[in-house]
């Protein structure tokens, strides 16, 4: 495409799909609020299916839908296991405190993997100074790029369930989890009481994620999503796009893990450039660059220049993300634009 900008900041960057576009405004809708928007109510049904889950939610956000189950799971004063560089602990504004009133008891685990021992090394005493730990949160696909496969979720499971804790998981790319484990994504919910997946990561949705539970459960986070201004009308036209997602977009995203897996295999190639492995690797790609601060710091405003857009460092790494709008021609150009940038500094 001529003139064409290659956006690997994020997978949340996708343009609808046209099919999305006609299918949003042809929808049948009504007020979702009242219960009787019949494309929500499909799209709901369809996603409690494919997790195996008794019923399911449309949030506006994963962070709502994260933060609506850890309002639902727990009471104030609750003490919440996370890991240290957890979403919900890092990227989601302190809401867990505002609006739960929990306390996140942080997990730093060095695969970001919250191993067994681990939780039981976390959970607090049953003292009367300590809060009572009642939710572990865990994530797959992992904030930092990598999966948890399902032997390893069933650990985690049993040990919460020994320990006496719920399950949530942050699943936002729980479908880039199932495709890069080769399991539908029923087999890794199963291990959850409640999961979250996104609709706009990955699966080209313009709005909206998922959370999914018990049919009481869903009940009670209704509640708590309508406390939070989650409550929404004609909210079809947005399911709309949603059900397609699920359907259809699910099915390809193995075409982004590909598209990373060659740009990784690319960046390996460039001098100074050192690729972080991932065991399951899925549509990202974290590298570190040997370069100057100033180029360091104005490498995103330079690939624009070149017709790229990245984010800037995060953690002493760079990360690219490929999804539905970037093909295996835009990946090699990246590779090649980073490649010329690093070679005219030396």
């Amino acid at each position: 495409m001529e003139n064409k900008i290659i956006d690997v900041r994020s997978d949340t960057v996708t343009q609808p799909t046209p099919e999305m576009r006609r299918a949003m405004a042809e929808a049948a809708v009504g007020d979702d609020v009242y219960g009787d928007d019949p494309t929500m109510n499909r799209l709901e049904e369809l996603a409690a299916r494919m997790v195996g889950k008794e019923a399911a939610m449309f949030t506006a956000s994963g962070t709502m839908g994260n933060q609506v189950a850890i309002m639902t799971h727990t009471r104030r004063g609750d003490d919440v296991l996370c890991g240290k560089r957890s979403h919900v602990f890092v990227h989601e504004v302190g809401a867990s405190a505002v609006l739960s009133g929990v306390t996140l008891n942080t997990i730093d685990s060095p695969d970001d993997i919250l191993h067994p021992e681990l939780i039981r090394a976390a959970v607090r005493e049953q003292d009367i100074h300590c809060p009572p730990s009642t939710l572990l949160c865990i994530e797959n696909a992992l904030a930092t790029g990598g999966v948890v496969d399902l032997e390893e979720l069933a650990a985690i499971h049993d040990t919460a369930r020994e320990l006496g804790l719920k399950i949530h998981m942050d699943g936002a790319r729980l479908f880039n989890a199932a495709t890069a484990l080769g399991v539908e994504a029923r087999e890794i919910a199963r291990y959850t009481d409640s999961v979250m997946f996104c609709l706009s990561k990955g699966l080209c949705a313009p709005v909206g994620s998922i959370l999914a539970g018990s049919a009481e459960f869903i009940a009670r986070a209704r509640k708590n999503r309508k406390m939070v201004g989650g409550g929404m009308r004609q909210a079809g036209i947005l399911a709309a796009a949603g059900i397609i997602a699920l359907e259809k977009m699910t099915l390809r995203l193995g075409e982004d893990h590909a598209n990373a897996a060659h740009l990784a295999h690319l960046l390996d190639a460039v001098p100074g450039v050192r690729v972080r492995r991932q065991s399951r690797p899925i549509n990202m790609v974290f590298c570190t660059i040997d370069c100057s601060p100033q180029m360091t710091l104005s490498l995103p405003e330079r690939m624009l220049a070149r017709g790229i857009r990245i984010n800037g460092i995060s953690d002493g790494e760079f990360r690219f993300v490929t999804n539905h709008d970037v093909t295996r021609e835009d990946v090699e150009r990246l590779a090649a634009v980073l490649a010329e940038l690093l070679k005219e500094e030396a």
